[in-house]
């Protein structure tokens, strides 16, 4: 009878502990993809409809330069018509038509469609982006050119990271010096390194078709990758001002007749490629995303999108990109306002410090990016985390610092949910007759890891505690989390015989770390 006791105490408060550590079901976790934001409101009404109108207005009376053969098709047996400019215009009903057949909500899947995640409404996601060419080494403080590698490492240690939703190519693998060799083993990398939704770009359209195929043996068979599309492209289709980059924009028409979804891209920079005023700068980016997706829907009615308006910010002193600036984050806040109340799925750029070290710049650079474009309700956040030196370079342990970042984020843009239970009067009124405290009650328990998100990397002990734990820093302390999940991680969502016959069928040779 004695041991009855003992085994209740014993394993009550073990099996408590145990709970209370044991992550929490995927719907019960504080923060998850797709929360949604939109409750920050740069623009009225009434100036959102401006930037509207100007950006229907330049299609019509300025159209895009340089367009390409299935685009003038398209769109001059829609209304459209090709000046003696050689520029396309647009009929703003051509336009409006789009925008109507244009998917106002998609799934971009993941390898593991458990991970997939719902693009569109106020649902936001935060995600990697971008073509830094170096990869910053925080033990010597210098940079080096980028590799296949380091697009297959950033893509694992992602795979890790809550608090990323998805991943798109980091960084440019400088090691590949043919076009062919360049886009099929970034994509090959990518796809191999994460299970989460992924992303890369193309130079060639038949280098689209062969990943496709690539895309179909890794799900088994031909015709699989259209069925459950895991990639999109990321496709800067805009020379700006106003002008088709034509090798991009042939790309896209391979991407809509592979069913892959395409993030249109108009990345102009203000002061430079695009107007200093910001709102211009708004316009110009809205008319050039218009473009495309007319193009797009004109070709396949319902396509998945996403809007990708990237404005970008010039340091007017010295032409420099400030992709850490308040403007920067007025503008993507902006971008995405516009883009949900047209109802078309929204994607920004934001956290692309400047600073060249996951250092203090770095931090309040990003957050204060992130944030706002999150709260303004943004489908897809890209270059959340990981870049620096103003998207010149990626660094590992700046992901792993950037995901505490964005779980954090998440939870201001989840709020505060108030009704009956979350006010606990009746609580409040139990604690100051007894206990005095609420560290026991059954709702901070329960609450624990319900409404409260913990950091990986972050420090919250005291100084002294701190200090005898060896008083690292939290890039010190990333280094060694990224360290050890790359020694110990490898993704096996590609079984091995598969993994092999893509490499044997395709030509690819890419030393990727394995633990098979």
């Amino acid at each position: 009878m004695s041991e009855v006791p003992t085994r209740r105490r014993s394993g009550g408060r073990s099996g408590r502990i145990a709970a209370r550590q044991a992550p929490p079901a995927a719907d019960e976790r504080p923060v998850r993809p797709g929360m949604a934001g939109g409750r920050f409101a740069p623009l009225t009404e009434p100036e959102m409809q401006q930037v509207f109108d100007t950006a229907l207005n330049l299609l019509e009376q300025v159209g895009m330069g340089s367009p390409i053969a299935e685009f003038v098709e398209a769109v001059t047996g829609a209304g459209g018509w090709v000046d003696s400019a050689g520029r396309l215009r647009y009929p703003r009903p051509t336009v409006e038509r789009a925008i109507e057949t244009a998917a106002a909500e998609w799934v971009w899947h993941g390898f593991d469609d458990d991970r997939s995640i719902e693009v569109g409404g106020n649902r936001v996601h935060f995600g990697t982006a971008g073509a830094a060419v170096l990869m910053h080494d925080c033990v010597t403080n210098t940079f080096r050119e980028s590799t296949a590698l380091d697009v297959y490492d950033c893509a694992r240690l992602v795979d890790t990271l809550d608090h990323i939703h998805f991943f798109v190519r980091t960084v440019v693998a400088r090691d590949q010096t043919d076009a062919r060799d360049l886009d099929l083993v970034t994509a090959y990398a990518a796809m191999s390194g994460s299970a989460k939704p992924i992303g890369t770009s193309w130079f060639d359209r038949d280098h689209v078709r062969e990943s496709v195929e690539m895309f179909d043996m890794a799900l088994g068979g031909p015709g699989e990758f259209r069925k459950r599309p895991f990639v999109a492209a990321n496709n800067t289709f805009v020379v700006p001002p106003l002008r088709f980059a034509e090798e991009s924009a042939g790309c896209m028409v391979a991407q809509v007749e592979s069913g892959m979804p395409v993030n249109l891209l108009s990345a102009g920079q203000a002061g430079a490629t695009s107007p200093a005023a910001l709102a211009g700068t708004l316009a110009q980016a809205l008319a050039e995303c218009l473009a495309g997706l007319t193009g797009v829907n004109l070709l396949r009615p319902g396509h998945p999108c996403v809007m990708g308006m990237w404005p970008f910010v010039s340091d007017l002193r010295t032409g420099a990109m400030s992709g850490g600036s308040g403007e920067e984050g007025i503008l993507n806040a902006a971008a995405a306002q516009i883009l949900n109340w047209i109802g078309l799925p929204s994607g920004v750029a934001a956290g692309m410090s400047d600073s060249k070290v996951p250092d203090n710049q770095a931090g309040y650079e990003k957050g204060l990016n992130v944030a706002l474009a999150g709260h303004a309700g943004a489908n897809l956040v890209y270059e959340s985390a990981g870049m620096l030196a103003s998207l010149l370079s990626c660094s590992f342990e700046a992901l792993v610092i950037d995901n505490d970042m964005l779980g954090g984020i998440n939870r201001t843009i989840r709020g505060i949910e108030v009704d009956e239970e979350t006010l606990s009067a009746e609580l409040i009124a139990e604690v100051v007759a007894g206990p005095g405290h609420f560290l026991g009650s059954e709702q901070t328990l329960a609450l624990m890891e319900k409404d409260y998100v913990y950091p990986v990397v972050g420090d919250r002990d005291t100084p002294d505690n701190w200090l005898d734990a060896g008083a690292k820093d939290a890039l010190q302390s990333a280094h060694e989390h990224a360290k050890a999940v790359l020694a110990s991680y490898h993704p096996e969502h590609v079984p091995a015989e598969v993994d092999a016959q893509i490499r044997a069928a395709f030509g690819l040779d890419l030393p990727l770390r394995s633990s098979r």
